[in-house]
C-alpha cells in the first residue's frame, strides 16, 4: 500500500524547500527509496500458510524397537511470516520441547524411545500470522508377530481318497500375513495344485483327496509382511488309517469368501474357493447377471483364486464359484460392493472481500458412499451461526466483520477417508483513495460523440460517488448518466460540456475525490472519398481522400487495400501516397495481377489440411478420402484452395470425427526392470500414448520366464497408464536373468508382444567391506577420504557405489551424516564440517538391494577455522587508471588459523562473475578502467580455509563533468 507513505514525504519535501535544498535533499530521496522498498516487499511476500508436505500413517516394526525406537512424521509449510508448528494427537495438542519424548525439527515431529502407547492418529497444525490450518490424519500402529506357543501338534489320520484341513493358527500379530507350509523338512515347500490349497486368508492348508504320497509332517510358516519376521508352528503329521479307501463322494466347499466383500475403487481384489472331494473337484467361476469377465481378471482355476486388479464401479456384482466332480457340484456366492474414498472437483480460493460483504464458498467433492462435509477455521471446528451456515458442502458467512478472518478449510470425508482443502479469506476495511486511480488528466472526445470518464477509487466498504462539473453537482439526465461502477458516460456530447469534473467518493471510513478536463473537438469527417472505379491492366488511377478536422489536431492518412494496411514503398512502386493540409491523394498503378472473387485463375487445386503434410486434390472435387491416420483418434480438417497465383485462407475447421476402433499395434518402449526388494522381479516400460491404443480397455500383458526356460508366465495389467509390475515369488534366486516382453490388448482383443529383454531380479547387498579406509584434512570444513574398492563385478552382490559415514567424537554412530559415490570410485571429499574438531568416517559398498558392512572406522581432525574477523579500516584510492586499497591486518583468535594472505574479489555489478587476486600483504593496486564501476571485497585465507569479506565496496565510475571538477578545485586550490 504505497499510497500511506506519501504524506509523510511531502511534508518532508516542503520542510526541505523551506530550508537549505543541498542539505536535505539526499534524505528525501532515501524516505522515497525506502517507502517504495517497504512497499514493495508489503506487496510480494505475505503470505498465508500452504502445506507442502503432509504427514503419512506409519506402520512400525515391534521388532525395530530394540535397535531404532524413533519416528518421524513430516511436515512442512510455506507461508510469510514463516509458520510455526503444533501437533495433535487423537485430538489432544502435543506438548513439544526439545530433547523431550515429542520433539519439533521444523514442522516434523520426532518421538524418541517408542512405546506403545504413541499408537494413535496425528495431525499437524501450521500458523502464521493469516491463521492456521490443519494437516490430514496420520495414524502410528505397530507391527509384530509372536512365536507360536504350542510346542507339539497331534497327528491327524486319515484313509486314502478322504479330503483333509490342517489348522495353522496364526499367532498373535499385527500387520498382513502371509502362509506357507513346509513337507517334512525346509526347503521342501508344498506346491500348491488342483489338489492342495493354503488360504491366504486362514492359513489353513486343504488336500481335497489324500493320497499315500502325502503321508509326512507338515508345518506352518507365518510371515509378517511390514516386520518381514517369519515364525513356524509345530509340525503336525499326517498318516493314513489302515481300514481301506474312502468312496468317491461330491464336492464339498472348505474355502468361501463372504457374502458381501467392500472393495476399494483402484485396488486389487482376491477371492479363495477350494473344495474337498473325491475325485478331485474342478473350480470354475462366474458372474451371476452373465456379464462375462474382463480380461483383467485373472481366474487360477489349478489354486482356486481369482483376482481383479484395479477394481472399479462396473467390476461390483454378485459372482459365484462352483467346484463340481462326477458325483455332483456345488456352489457359494458372493456380492462384492464398490466405494470410494472422497476426491475433491471443486475447491474454495483465497478471497478478499470488504466488510459488511457476505461469503460463499463452494466445495464439493465425489466418492462412495456420498461424502459429508464440515468446515474449520484456524484449525477448529467451525458451528453453524445465524450468520455461518453450510449447505451440501457450501459455505455462507453474511455481514463479514474483521473477526473472520482468518484460514478456513474444507473436509470432505466419509467411512473410507477424509480429505482437506484450505482457502484465506481477508476483509478489508479502506477509506475512499485515487493514489492509484486517479481521473485522466485530460479527456478528448468528438462533438456528437460519447465519452466514459471511469471513476474506480480504492474503497471497502463499497460507498457512494457523485460528480461535480466545475463547483456545480452533476445532475443525470437523458444524456449524462452514472453508471453503477461509479464511472461518468456523457451521450451526443456538445462544446457546453467541456471543462473539469470531480468524482467523489465516500464510505463511514472516509472521503477523497480526483478531477481531469474533458476537451471536446470538431470531428473528422471524409468530404470527399474515394469511388469505385473501372480500370485498364497496366493504368495508372489517383483515388482522392479529403477531409474536415479540428485544427487543433494533428492530421494522419491511413490506406487499406482488401482490408489489409497499405505500407507505402514497400509494395515495389504501386502505391504512392500525396498529402495535403486536408487531403490524401493514393496513386495506383494497376498490373495484372487476380483481385477478387471472380477474377482467379481457372487453374485452381484444393488442399486438404489435417495434418502437416495436405492431401491435395483437383479443384472440381467436393470430396477427398483421407489415409493412413490412427485409429481411435479425433481429427479436425479444413479444406485450402490453391491456384497459380498463390494459396487462400484455409476454411474453418470441421466438426471432429473418430476414426474406428482397433486392435492395437504398438508396444510399449523401454522395456527394463531390475532393484527392487528381495525374491522380486521389477519389469518397467514407458506407456504407450493414448493416440495409439486404438480403443478402449487398453492393457499391457507382461510375460516373463527364467532365463533359458521354455513356458511363460503372465500378468494382465489393465490400466493404459501403468508403467511397472512387480511379480514377487520366495523361489526367485537373487540377481538372476529372466527373460521379459510386455504385450498390448483392448476391447477388440490382443495385439503383439514387443521384443524380448533380459533383465535381473533383485538382488542381494554386498557382503564385504572397503579395505584401507584413510582420511586427509584438507582445511576447517573438508576432509578428503581414500579406501579401496572391492571388486567391481556383476555377481549377486556387485557393487554400485560406496556410503560414507561421519559422525563428531562425542555424538553416537546413529546420528552420522552420509554421503554417496557412484560407479568405482576410491576417493570422496566430505563437506561442510566444523572446524577443530575430530570425526569418525567408515565406508561400505551398496547397490539397489541396500548396503553391506561398514569398514572399521578412522578419525580425523578438521584444522583449526578460519579468522573470523574480515579486514577493517578498507580505504581506496584511484591515480592512472589504477584502484589502489589499503586495509588493516587481519589478527585470528587463538582457536583460529594464521593469516596466509589475502583474496580481493572485484566484479562490474553484481550478476557478472568475480574477478580473484591473491597477496601476502595489506595494500594492493588494480588496473582498472575508471570510466566503469565496481564491486569490491577483501576475504583473508589460511590453511583452515577463506575467512569472513570485508563489506562489500562500491567504486564509482569517474565520469567526465567530475573530472573535470577535481581539476578546477586543483586550479583554484
Amino acid at each position: 500500500m504505497p499510497y500511506q507513505f506519501w504524506p509523510a514525504q511531502s511534508h518532508q519535501l516542503i520542510a526541505c524547500f523551506a530550508s537549505r535544498l543541498d542539505v536535505c535533499k539526499w534524505s528525501v530521496l532515501i524516505t522515497l527509496f525506502l517507502s517504495f522498498t517497504l512497499s514493495l516487499s508489503v506487496g510480494n511476500t505475505l503470505q498465508s500458510p500452504v502445506f507442502t508436505k503432509q504427514p503419512g500413517s506409519i506402520v512400525f516394526p515391534v521388532d525395530s524397537m530394540e535397535k531404532n525406537r524413533e519416528v518421524v512424521f513430516s511436515c512442512e509449510a510455506q507461508g510469510d511470516p514463516p509458520p510455526f508448528y503444533r501437533w495433535k494427537l487423537n485430538g489432544s495438542l502435543l506438548n513439544s520441547k526439545p530433547g523431550s519424548h515429542h520433539s519439533l525439527s521444523g514442522g516434523n515431529l520426532r518421538i524418541n524411545h517408542l512405546n506403545k502407547e504413541d499408537a494413535g492418529t496425528y495431525q499437524c497444525l501450521a500458523s502464521n500470522s493469516f491463521g492456521t490450518i490443519v494437516s490430514r490424519e496420520a495414524s502410528l500402529t505397530f507391527a509384530y508377530l509372536e512365536n507360536f506357543r504350542s510346542h507339539k501338534r497331534s497327528s491327524v489320520s486319515v484313509r486314502e481318497g478322504q479330503g483333509v484341513v490342517l489348522l495353522c493358527g496364526p499367532p498373535p500379530h499385527s500387520g498382513a500375513l502371509t502362509f506357507s507350509w513346509i513337507f517334512n523338512e525346509y526347503p521342501s515347500f508344498v506346491k500348491q495344485d488342483s489338489r492342495r490349497f493354503v488360504s491366504q486368508e486362514t492359513g489353513n492348508l486343504y488336500i481335497a483327496k489324500v493320497e499315500p504320497s502325502d503321508v509326512g509332517n507338515y508345518t506352518c510358516v507365518v510371515t509378517n509382511t511390514v516386520t518381514k519376521t517369519r515364525v513356524q508352528g509345530p509340525p503336525t503329521p499326517l498318516i493314513l488309517r489302515n481300514d481301506g479307501v474312502m468312496g468317491e463322494y461330491e464336492p464339498k466347499i472348505e474355502v468361501q469368501f463372504p457374502e458381501i466383500v467392500q472393495v476399494a475403487k483402484g485396488s486389487t481384489v482376491r477371492l479363495e474357493c477350494f473344495a474337498l472331494g473325491n475325485p478331485v473337484p474342478s473350480i470354475s467361476w462366474h458372474r451371476v447377471d452373465g456379464v462375462p469377465f474382463a480380461r483383467k481378471v485373472d481366474v487360477r482355476k489349478t489354486s482356486g483364486v481369482m483376482e481383479i486388479p484395479y477394481f472399479q464401479q462396473e467390476d461390483a456384482g454378485t459372482y459365484e464359484c462352483v467346484a463340481e466332480n462326477s458325483k455332483g457340484r456345488n456352489s457359494v456366492q458372493g456380492k462384492l460392493s464398490f466405494f470410494a474414498s472422497p476426491q475433491l472437483i471443486e475447491k474454495p480460493q483465497d478471497v478478499q472481500k470488504a466488510i459488511d460483504d457476505s461469503l460463499v464458498w463452494e466445495c464439493k467433492a465425489t466418492g462412495k458412499p456420498k461424502p459429508s462435509y464440515r468446515w474449520m477455521k484456524n484449525g477448529e471446528n467451525l458451528e453453524p451461526t445465524e450468520r455461518v451456515q453450510v449447505i451440501n458442502g457450501a459455505l455462507s458467512i453474511t455481514r463479514l466483520g474483521l473477526s473472520d478472518i482468518g484460514m478456513y478449510q474444507c473436509v470432505a470425508g466419509n467411512k473410507y477417508g477424509e480429505v482437506y482443502t484450505n482457502a484465506e479469506l481477508r476483509v478489508i476495511a479502506v477509506a475512499p483513495d485515487f493514489f492509484q486511480n486517479q481521473l485522466k488528466s485530460h479527456t478528448l472526445v468528438k462533438e456528437g460523440g460519447d465519452v466514459l470518464i471511469e471513476c474506480k477509487p480504492k474503497m471497502s466498504p463499497r460507498g457512494t460517488i457523485s460528480w461535480r462539473k466545475g463547483n456545480d453537482a452533476l445532475r443525470a439526465s437523458s444524456r449524462i448518466v452514472i453508471l453503477e461502477s461509479g464511472s461518468l458516460r456523457i451521450s451526443n456530447t456538445t462544446k457546453a460540456d467541456a471543462g473539469t469534473y470531480t468524482c467523489a467518493a465516500h464510505n463511514q471510513f472516509g472521503e477523497a475525490s480526483s478531477s481531469g478536463n474533458l476537451i471536446v473537438k470538431e470531428p473528422t469527417i471524409i468530404t470527399t472519398a474515394p469511388n469505385t472505379l473501372d480500370v485498364t491492366v497496366g493504368e495508372s488511377i489517383i483515388l482522392p481522400c479529403q477531409v474536415s478536422y479540428d485544427p487543433s489536431l494533428e492530421l494522419k492518412f491511413t490506406w487499406f487495400f482488401n482490408e489489409q494496411l497499405i505500407h507505402f514503398g514497400s509494395h515495389g512502386g504501386y502505391f504512392e501516397k500525396v498529402v495535403s493540409a486536408n487531403t490524401g491523394i493514393t496513386k495506383m498503378n494497376v498490373q495484372g495481377a487476380c483481385a477478387g472473387s471472380g477474377g482467379g485463375s481457372s487453374h485452381t487445386m484444393c488442399a486438404f489440411c489435417f495434418v502437416p503434410v495436405p492431401k491435395v486434390v483437383g479443384g472440381s472435387h467436393l470430396t477427398a478420402t483421407v489415409i493412413e491416420l490412427n485409429p481411435w483418434v479425433e481429427y479436425e480438417f479444413r479444406v485450402l484452395a490453391s491456384n497459380a497465383v498463390g494459396t487462400g485462407e484455409p476454411s474453418k475447421p470441421s466438426k471432429k470425427a473418430r476414426t474406428k476402433e482397433t486392435v492395437p499395434k504398438v508396444t510399449p518402449a523401454n522395456v527394463s526392470g531390475g532393484g527392487g526388494s528381495r525374491s522380486e522381479l521389477v519389469i518397467t516400460w514407458e506407456p504407450v500414448p493414448e493416440e495409439l491404443q486404438n480403443a478402449a480397455g487398453f492393457g499391457y500383458v507382461v510375460a516373463f520366464r527364467p532365463f533359458g526356460a521354455t513356458g511363460w508366465m503372465q500378468a494382465a495389467v489393465p490400466s493404459p497408464e501403468a508403467s511397472k509390475y512387480v511379480f514377487k515369488n520366495e523361489t526367485i534366486l537373487p540377481f538372476s536373468p529372466f527373460q521379459v516382453k510386455v504385450g498390448v490388448y483392448n476391447n477388440k482383443g490382443e495385439g503383439p508382444f514387443g521384443p524380448v529383454v533380459t533383465i535381473y531380479s533383485a538382488e542381494e547387498e554386498p557382503g564385504r567391506a572397503p579395505s584401507r579406509l584413510r582420511a586427509k584434512s584438507l582445511s576447517a570444513f573438508d576432509v578428503e577420504v581414500y579406501w579401496k574398492a572391492l571388486p567391481w563385478s556383476t555377481s549377486k552382490k556387485r557393487v554400485l557405489g560406496y556410503e560414507l559415514r561421519y559422525w563428531e567424537k562425542n555424538e553416537k554412530e546413529d546420528k552420522a551424516s552420509l554421503l554417496r559415490t557412484v560407479g568405482n570410485r576410491t576417493m570422496a571429499i566430505i563437506q561442510g564440517l566444523k572446524g577443530c574438531t575430530t570425526y569418525y568416517i567408515t565406508v561400505r559398498a551398496y547397490n539397489t538391494a541396500g548396503t553391506g558392512p561398514p569398514s572399521p572406522a578412522v578419525n580425523v581432525t578438521t584444522k583449526k577455522p578460519p579468522p573470523s574477523q574480515p579486514p577493517s579500516k578498507v580505504m581506496w584510492n584511484t591515480s592512472n587508471s589504477k584502484i589502489i586499497l589499503n586495509w588493516e591486518q587481519v589478527k585470528p583468535l587463538e582457536n583460529e588459523s594464521e593469516v596466509m594472505g589475502y583474496k580481493i574479489l572485484y566484479k562490474r555489478n553484481q550478476f557478472s562473475r568475480p574477478s580473484i587476486m591473491e597477496t601476502n600483504t595489506t595494500s594492493v593496486e588494480l588496473s582498472l578502467p575508471t570510466d566503469e564501476e565496481y564491486i569490491i571485497q577483501i576475504r583473508p585465507f589460511g590453511e583452515g580455509g577463506e575467512g569472513s569479506s570485508s563489506r562489500q565496496i562500491t567504486i564509482p565510475k569517474i565520469s567526465v563533468l567530475i573530472l573535470l571538477y577535481i581539476l578546477f578545485k586543483r586550479k583554484k586550490g
